[in-house]
């Protein structure tokens, strides 16, 4: 098995949404603080996404990682709107289904979103995700810089708030 990461374009198929669906919703059902609740449909899910593919900036990349042609991971390179911060993005969404990890796939995904940015211009990248997740330390382990916390600053998908850490990279 050999994971391929590649950048989804805004004709994306019916396919590929859906599955970035089902890769979202798996996020929201492991309690995953990545903006939506627990009340997430397919429906809801597909039509943000289409969103995302279709109005995005486009300085900006999604990213998926294919394993066997099937979309088991994304990370989403999202430019900063002011045009005093044309220089910085923000790296969201960063989704891997719970069945693919623990292959590499996140770091993976971290290091192409990373390589995207240098080539669109951008130096400065900022994150954040919810403090005690599995992903905290992995940024820290690929260079990122803590920031600090922000108390309840998200609510997970149940409801509850979820203190939030802040990371930057400068590229």
């Amino acid at each position: 098995m050999s994971i391929a990461i590649e950048p989804l374009s805004r004709n994306a198929t019916d396919a590929d949404r859906l599955r970035l669906a089902s890769v979202l919703l798996d996020a929201v059902a492991s309690g995953a603080t990545v903006s939506f609740l627990a009340d997430l449909t397919v429906a809801d899910a597909e039509r943000w996404w289409q969103s995302v593919l279709e109005n995005g900036d486009p300085r900006g990349v999604v990213l998926v990682a294919r394993d066997e042609g099937q979309i088991v991971g994304t990370v989403h390179l999202q430019p900063a709107w002011a045009p005093n911060q044309r220089h910085r993005a923000d790296v969201v969404k960063l989704l891997v289904l719970r069945t693919a990890r623990r292959r590499g796939i996140a770091r993976a995904l971290m290091r192409e979103v990373e390589r995207q940015a240098r080539r669109r211009g951008f130096t400065l990248l900022m994150l954040n995700t919810r403090k005690g997740d599995v992903a905290e330390p992995l940024y820290g382990s690929l260079g990122w810089s803590r920031v600090g916390e922000v108390p309840g600053y998200a609510l997970d998908p149940s409801g509850v708030p979820g203190d939030t850490v802040f990371f930057y990279k400068k590229l």
